[in-house]
């Protein structure tokens, strides 16, 4: 009797445990991301090497640099120099794509630094018209819409304490004037897409592309091939109030000098149109004035 007893309080026993582990919360299991499930961006540095390309940056000062021009009031212009600074060049993928002449800075979902500082001479430009290669970064793919650069003070010569130097001689009749011209204001320029024959940015995984800052030297000096009302005549300062202020047949001058020499108004001039001189191809650029 005692014998039954036992096992069935053992019987009894093995139930309750069974009934009472079977009970218990199941471990939840750790779900798979589906495909639809939102994944982070590859971080520049860590895209594949197979996918990095190769980003180039050119300046480009136009056949008004490399070739000579013709100012809107008649000085044949040959630059035998023209030196400039570049500091901090930023590509930028931006989403919305960046409008210059709306302002503020673009809304970039991915840099890439193409200077930090550089010193370059726009007339260096190969004789089939080829912009100046300034720097060649290593980059992954993207559309790089938007572009941005700093024009800083030199710490070397020719361009030390100076942003831009030109060096050349203005020709017109008899007259003739070499010309060293130093300006030493630093400028900001801020450019959305390249506007030409083509589009610039685009590079593809491996590939190679370019950017490039574009310079107007007519908006300065005037284009002598176009008549007296078409752009940029009617806002450039052209070389005739240089030549006055000539000293012996030749003319060095730097800022400070111009504000003395120049009146009011071509002194106003000429510091807006050193502003409005960056552009990316014929795409225009928001310029800001950089407290010195």
């Amino acid at each position: 009797m005692k014998k039954q007893q036992i096992q069935h309080s053992f019987l009894m026993g093995f139930v309750v445990y069974t009934l009472i582990g079977c009970s218990q919360p199941q471990t939840p299991t750790v779900q798979t991301p589906t495909p639809q499930t939102p994944q982070a961006q590859i971080p520049p540095n860590q895209t594949p090497n197979s996918e990095v390309g190769t980003m180039q940056f050119w300046a480009n000062g136009e056949d008004f640099v490399r070739k000579g021009m013709v100012s809107k009031d008649g000085w044949n212009i040959n630059f035998d120099h023209v030196y400039i600074n570049f500091g901090e060049v930023i590509a930028y993928e931006s989403n919305p794509p960046y409008n210059a002449e709306a302002g503020g800075q673009p809304i970039a979902t991915k840099t890439i630094s193409l200077v930090v500082q550089k010193m370059v001479d726009l007339t260096q430009g190969s004789p089939d018209s080829n912009p100046v290669l300034v720097n060649t970064v290593s980059a992954p793919p993207g559309k790089y819409n938007a572009i941005s650069w700093n024009l800083k003070k030199g710490t070397e010569a020719p361009l030390t304490d100076q942003v831009m130097v030109m060096e050349g001689v203005a020709m017109k009749g008899e007259q003739k004037i070499p010309f060293i011209l130093k300006f030493d204001q630093e400028m900001q320029f801020v450019c959305g897409d390249y506007v030409g024959e083509e589009r610039k940015g685009i590079l593809q995984p491996g590939g190679t592309s370019n950017l490039e800052a574009t310079f107007h030297f007519d908006h300065l000096f005037g284009n002598g091939k176009e008549t007296a009302t078409e752009e940029p005549n009617p806002t450039a300062l052209g070389f005739e109030p240089l030549a006055k202020i000539s000293d012996n047949s030749q003319l060095v001058a730097d800022l400070p000098t111009l504000k003395q020499k120049l009146s009011k108004a071509d002194y106003q001039k000429l510091i807006s149109i050193l502003t409005s001189m960056g552009h990316v191809g014929e795409g225009h650029c928001q310029e800001l004035m950089l407290k010195n």
